[in-house]
């Protein structure tokens, strides 16, 4: 037994009784009856704000508070939080005390522990058994889960997904005062940066201007020399000719934009496919941006990935065509952005960004934005694939970041009481 199930229990109403005109009784005889169970409070304070009880005839109007036992009240000092001095009723499983509010007034206290559906328990149990899970609690029911219940379940968790990501883009709005061509490109360059570098991408893109970069995107060629050259990845030495020409034009930028070069988060190659080098992967940024100085104003004004498949489709410079790094060759090879990479691009970066900038305009995008990420292939990784291993799934992305947030945010951490699918099982058993 736990105090989020019993949360549930009260949340729902599922237990017996519950919602009959005679009511319940407290555990000093009191009649009880729940007009509404309060507002579920996940923060600190009392566990449901503005409950409506009748009890003994009067209306209450208050909070709810929900304990193992009665004397976790005690336990957990409440008789003497002025949080709690609004509790009008304590739901526990077991009553082993009487309680007291901070003016020595008893509280009344309903006991849950022999109401529930022995069914109702069993399944909650079998759901949070971890011995027997492989991948997720619900794995031996995750393929018989209607339609109707999984897919608006998981729209709903990949907003989530996207909420938490515009939040970041609109603290980082704040945080370049306002700049939205300076959010996308930061938010652009940490995703060129890949896991390993996109703290240093993200820092190398700060410490740039970006009214800098639009200068220096002026000057086809220059951009590049210089994220290299901030990023401190120039050589010392060298006897090839395009680089000797990239340091003098990083050095002659430095000085007229007062760059400082090196940074606090160091390129890292180690472990990384030659394709996700730093030094291919700043190449093909600066192309970018070369190629396309209104590069927000038309992602904002896109909306099929097939056009964002063209728009990014840059390719690194000529000498990386023979390079991975500085001083050693190979086979000529086009280094160009891939149309997996770009599906990344647009799932993380440009969706988000579009999504925060339509809100600050106050536009509704949401159906467009779906529509969006559904052009876009399912996502193929580990998680995905134990999913895929449970039930059929549409082929999009939408699902697989989706599935994504369900895992680390509801399945891993045992949030089943919180996830729809859990709740859809538990109702199941108990109806």
């Amino acid at each position: 037994m736990s105090e989020a199930f019993l949360h549930y229990l009260w949340k729902f109403l599922k237990f017996e009784e519950a919602t009959s005109e005679s009511g319940l009784l407290t555990t000093t005889g009191q009649n009880v009856q729940i007009l509404k169970p309060g507002m579920h409070n996940q923060l600190s304070g009392p566990d449901f704000f503005n409950a409506q009880l009748r009890i003994d005839g009067q209306l209450w109007a208050g909070n709810v508070e929900v304990h193992l036992k009665s004397s976790d009240w005690y336990l957990h000092n409440h008789e003497q939080d002025e949080a709690y001095a609004n509790v009008i009723l304590h739901v526990v499983w077991e009553d082993d005390c009487d309680v007291f509010d901070k003016t020595n007034q008893p509280i009344p206290t309903l006991a849950l522990n022999g109401r529930v559906p022995k069914s109702l328990i069993h399944t909650y149990q079998n759901l949070m058994n971890r011995g027997q899970v492989r991948f997720v609690n619900c794995e031996t029911d995750f393929g018989e889960i209607p339609v109707s219940v999984f897919e608006p379940w998981l729209e709903r968790v990949y907003l989530e997904r996207l909420e938490r990501k515009v939040l970041e883009v609109e603290s980082q709005l704040d945080e370049l005062q306002g700049d939205w061509e300076a959010v996308l490109f930061v938010r652009l360059a940490r995703s060129f940066g890949t896991l390993v570098n996109a703290e240093a991408f993200e820092e190398l893109a700060k410490t740039i201007p970006f009214s800098t970069i639009r200068k220096l995107a002026a000057s086809p060629g220059l951009l590049e020399p210089v994220h290299l050259g901030v990023a401190g990845l120039l050589p010392e030495e060298t006897q090839e000719a395009v680089v000797r020409k990239w340091k003098q034009d990083f050095e002659f930028a430095r000085t007229k934009f007062n760059l400082s070069p090196g940074l606090n988060h160091q390129m890292q190659f180690f472990k990384l496919r030659p394709p996700n080098f730093p030094t291919l992967r700043l190449s093909q940024l600066a192309a970018l941006y070369e190629h396309s100085p209104n590069l927000f104003e038309i992602c904002m004004q896109t909306s099929e990935r097939t056009v964002f498949q063209k728009l990014f489709a840059v390719k690194a410079s000529s000498y990386w065509e023979t390079h991975y790094t500085f001083g050693k060759s190979h086979a000529k090879k086009v280094k160009r952005l891939t149309g997996g990479f770009i599906d990344i691009l647009l799932i993380n970066t440009l969706i988000p960004v579009k999504f925060a900038y339509a809100r600050y305009r106050g536009v509704e995008v949401e159906e467009e934005l779906l529509n969006l990420l559904t052009q876009i292939p399912l996502e193929q990784n580990s998680l995905v694939a134990g999913f895929e291993a449970l039930r059929k799934l549409e082929s999009d992305a939408m699902h697989s970041q989706a599935l994504i947030q369900l895992k680390q945010n509801y399945c891993d951490p045992n949030r089943c009481l919180l996830c729809g699918i859990g709740n859809f099982l538990l109702r199941k058993s108990s109806s």
